[in-house]
């Protein structure tokens, strides 16, 4: 314990009593990544320590991995997105699924009806019966029905992909153009996904099945659907491999948020890796609207002395949403962070870095839906070599597409945008 904040402490017992009851997450001192372990444990996740991780920065080499693993599907092929969007890379899918399910493989999809909805190019009756008639089984998680509003909160947000029970898929992509050709709006949509081989394959799996349960009533089990990789020949072939020294030896947790069983998981475990950080936060989440509690965790970080750069995105796919992020960006400058404003296009990645040593990434953005409403899932890994791979990808773009926001640069943006920041934050962030 810092031995200043330690006589301060003896000094002012009464007051210490008092602020321990009313802060359930005050920090007194950085403990690490074995603090945090305990923590992310005793939230009830579980580590598995056997597994492999590749990631991928661009959506051309998450759909040739992810088409390569459908070739060489055997057994199962479960998805599920938050949407497919009906162009030309999720007909191609499409073609290629039902070219498996010919040669015997079961292709069990999902995907929610919100998400599917919202997006320019949704999937229509007249060709979900197309699918259907390929002997693809697909479904729509929670069908949006009268009256519409109870169906709005919460939505499945994740992205998970599981091939034969042996490797995973998951991040921030969908299935969409736009992940390889960008939009015109902004340019380059830039995203971060990532396949897992190892016992944390088994996680995704789980938390597929149980949404497969809850949409189709049908419950699906057995051994078969968890092989595992005891045995090097069960790893799929010819699929993009982790040459880390740590390969199969990767620690990691899958962070799963299911409203009724998990409701605040993800959330506090974001809590518990930042209040855990001792040196060194870089973290890119591109809805950077900010749940209070994670805005107090990133100050107590501040002032303890972590670095803490974070990036945005200086366009978004959603318009009001580059004011709220400039209002909590010149909140947390302000407060001592670092902030990098992103001009490369739309950086949609979620992930977090800290110290060097541990990673956290998925599906959750760092907004009041992701961390309150949807149905999400994220990575934990604790691992110094895939940490050291994710702070390449947010080095080589703070370096080359960003522009770091100052007390000057902030005075020369319009006024306009000012008031938009602080009228948005507070009708979109102060209400639930």
């Amino acid at each position: 314990m810092n031995y200043r904040f330690k006589a301060w402490l003896c000094s002012k017992r009464w007051t210490s009593i008092i602020m321990f009851a009313c802060v359930p997450y005050i920090y007194i001192s950085a403990q690490g990544i074995e603090a945090m372990r305990q923590a992310v444990e005793a939230e009830g996740a579980k580590f598995s320590d056997n597994n492999s991780v590749v990631f991928f920065s661009s959506g051309k080499d998450k759909f040739k991995d992810l088409f390569q693993a459908v070739r060489e599907a055997k057994e199962t092929i479960h998805m599920e997105y938050f949407n497919f969007r009906d162009d030309s890379i999720a007909n191609t899918l499409f073609d290629s699924l039902a070219v498996k399910v010919r040669e015997g493989v079961k292709v069990r999809l999902l995907y929610d009806a919100f998400g599917n909805s919202s997006n320019d190019q949704p999937i229509r009756s007249k060709r979900l019966k197309e699918i259907r008639a390929t002997g693809i089984e697909i479904y729509e998680f929670d069908p949006i029905k009268f009256p519409w509003v109870n169906h709005i909160i919460p939505r499945d947000h994740r992205k998970i992909v599981v091939i034969d029970g042996k490797s995973a898929y998951s991040g921030g992509m969908n299935v969409a153009d736009y992940y390889i050709v960008g939009k015109p709006e902004f340019g380059g949509w830039h995203d971060l996904h990532y396949r897992i081989e190892g016992d944390a394959v088994g996680e995704y799996q789980k938390i597929f099945l149980r949404a497969w349960k809850w949409t189709t009533g049908e419950d699906i089990s057995g051994s078969e659907l968890y092989p595992g990789l005891s045995l090097p020949e069960n790893k799929l072939p010819n699929l993009a491999t982790d040459d880390t020294p740590t390969a199969g030896h990767k620690e990691i947790a899958i962070i799963n948020r299911e409203p009724r069983t998990t409701p605040k998981i993800i959330r506090r475990t974001f809590l518990h890796c930042i209040d855990n950080a001792q040196h060194r936060i870089m973290l890119i989440n591109p809805y950077f609207t900010l749940n209070h509690t994670i805005v107090k965790a990133i100050k107590r970080a501040i002032a303890r002395g972590v670095d803490v750069q974070i990036m945005v995105s200086d366009k978004s796919d959603i318009p009001i949403t580059p004011n709220i992020v400039d209002y909590q960006a010149h909140r947390l400058m302000k407060a001592g962070a670092k902030v990098y404003y992103y001009t490369g296009g739309f950086h949609h990645s979620k992930i977090m870095m800290i110290d060097g040593e541990w990673s956290y990434a998925g599906s959750a953005n760092l907004d009041n839906r992701s961390l309150r409403c949807d149905y999400e899932v994220n990575a934990l890994i604790l691992d110094p070599y895939s940490t050291a791979q994710l702070e390449a990808i947010f080095t080589r773009d703070r370096d080359n597409h960003c522009f770091l926001l100052t007390p000057e640069r902030w005075k020369a943006m319009p006024r306009s945008r000012h008031r938009a920041a602080w009228f948005w934050h507070f009708l979109l962030t102060h209400w639930v």
